[in-house]
């Protein structure tokens, strides 16, 4: 067994969405360790193109909203403009929207649901025909969907539209899996923990408590999740299909709930 080329992704295309920053700039950072030619993609193009000249020459930006289908179908026509085949799509891009349950908002429902939901579905179908010619010239092209631990287990936070969308990208990916496996396209899901970002302020600017509450007791590292997502686009992932993997420390299969006697 080779184990380096078990986990090399040497000569490959990958697309990562939201990858100027956070989790998707540490899965672009982690896939060009390995090998890969990297396209990330974000809203703002100058964010995008400054993190694509601090990850080296084996990083293009590709600046697009997958907010919208238009967005989705522009970054897809790009892409297609420069590569033949895609190995390997990461649809990292998301937004989290917290109101209190008497005054959550349509807008923040929508924004939410449209980002985290709807834009990995009609991107991975945009680019359904390029992920199925790379599956042609070797083994399974991977749709990574990143999802959260709050679509596997309940947060105290009033962040509703965030919870239902999380929760609903784990369960389309499965229904994905099952109609792409056909084609050659493993479809998987990482539900990270806490890790600091924009977006996860609590982790970011509150490490010290929030680490407390993990049960392995840390935050997770760009190590942690650009691992798991070097894992499942390698060949050490080629068997595992439709299958979410929590990426946590522990906070949703190892933490134990208050006991209650008598």
């Amino acid at each position: 067994m080779d184990v380096q080329d078990l986990f090399s992704l040497k000569g490959r295309v990958a697309l990562v969405t939201g990858g100027s920053a956070g989790i998707g700039r540490s899965i672009a950072a982690a896939y060009i360790a390995a090998g890969a030619k990297v396209y990330i993609s974000s809203r703002k193009a100058d964010v995008c193109e400054q993190t694509a000249r601090e990850l080296g020459n084996m990083c293009i930006a590709l600046p697009a909203d997958v907010s919208t289908i238009e967005g989705c179908s522009q970054l897809a026509e790009s892409l297609a403009a420069r590569e033949a085949a895609l190995d390997i799509l990461v649809n990292n891009a998301g937004i989290a929207w917290g109101e209190a349950f008497e005054d959550f908002s349509e807008k923040g429902w929508d924004r939410v649901m449209d980002l985290n939901v709807k834009s990995p579905f009609f991107l991975t179908q945009k680019l359904h025909g390029l992920l199925k010619t790379a599956a042609s010239r070797r083994g399974p092209a991977k749709v990574i969907n990143i999802a959260s631990i709050d679509g596997l287990r309940l947060n105290s936070w009033e962040t509703y539209s965030y919870q239902a969308s999380k929760a609903a990208i784990i369960h389309l990916t499965r229904r994905l899996a099952a109609r792409l496996v056909g084609d050659g396209i493993h479809v998987t899901a990482i539900a990270p923990g806490a890790f600091p970002s924009n977006m996860n302020r609590a982790a970011r600017d509150h490490a010290d408590t929030v680490s407390k509450a993990i049960p392995s007791k840390r935050l997770g590292s760009p190590e942690d999740i650009g691992a798991a997502a070097i894992y499942l686009a390698a060949r050490s992932g080629d068997y595992v299909v439709g299958d979410t993997l929590a990426v946590d420390g522990g906070l949703v299969h190892a933490e134990l709930g208050a006991s209650i006697d008598g």
